[in-house]
Parts: C-alpha cells; structure tokens; sequence
C-alpha cells in the first residue's frame, strides 16, 4: 500500500519540529497536533481568520495552509507571541481594552494586529478595520479591538518591544 505521507521539519516558536503529514493535512491541524491550541479551525475556508499562523514571517490561514508547505520554515503561534512570562503589548492591549468576549477568534486578530504594528505602528482606524477585514468576531468585539490596537501601537511607538 503507497502513502503520501512525508516527514516534514520547521521551528515552530523558535523550537525545531518533525512530523510526518499527509499530503491532505493542513498547518493548523499539524500545530494543534504539537500540542499548541491557540489557532483554532473554525470555518476551514480560509475565511474568517480564526486558524492563523505565521509562517516565515507572514501570516496566513492555516485551514488551508497545506502542512508540507512549512517545511524548512519558521512557524509562530500565539503561544510565541509572549517572551520570558511577558506578554506581547498587542496581547495586553486586547486585555485593557476588553477587545475579546468568547475569545475564540482572539489570538488570530493578535497575530494579524502584530504583523500590522510591525509594518505601520501608527495605523488609523480606516487601516486596523481593512488589514483585519479576513479576520471575524462572532461576538462583534470590533471596536474594543480597533480599540485594542490603537493603544498598543501607542505602547509600541513609546517603547514597548517584547516581540
């Protein structure tokens, strides 16, 4: 019987990884299945930005990241995002604002309002609700997380680093 399992080998959070995958499994399965449940499968669409990853820098959706495409790549999760026991200011940000209810799609509008900070630490409000549009609260935190993000771009400009 032929297989289409591979062996694939990243750093997922700085640390290195082996797994053997099937050509069908996704990144977001994968990373659930190292034990790390912060990204979370959702609409397994691609569309409502509750599975995200970073991969190599960028983040995407990860129910439809194919698995083997992370090979040889670096991957981050929200377990990553805090160094040493401290938080990230985006994720202290989304606490002081109150920017999550259920919490369910909170670690992917961190990520995605990471990566925003990292390319535009003073974004306007116009920009946060367009570079977050992939990205969906059932519960309708939007403007605690427009919110949350304004402040932590104003933690970041001030100094705050932690990532």
């Amino acid at each position: 019987m032929s297989t289409t399992s591979n062996l694939i080998q990243f750093r997922l959070n700085g640390e290195p990884v082996a797994r053997q995958v099937e050509a069908y499994n996704t990144l977001v399965e994968v990373v659930r299945d190292c034990g790390l449940h912060g990204a979370r499968e959702s609409c397994g669409q691609g569309l409502c930005g509750c599975c995200t990853v970073v991969v190599d820098g960028k983040a995407v959706t990860g129910c439809i990241y194919p698995a083997m495409h992370a090979n040889g790549c670096d991957v981050a999760t929200i377990e990553g995002v805090e160094q040493d026991g401290q938080l990230d200011p985006v994720q202290q940000a989304f606490i002081d604002a109150g920017a999550f209810q259920c919490g369910f799609c909170t670690p992917g509008f961190i990520l995605m309002a990471r990566q925003l900070l990292d390319q535009n630490p003073d974004p306007s409000e116009h920009e946060i609700r367009h570079y977050l549009a992939g990205n969906l609260c059932r519960c309708g935190a939007y403007p605690e997380i427009v919110k949350a993000v304004k402040l932590a771009g104003d933690r970041i400009r001030a100094g705050a680093t932690n990532i």
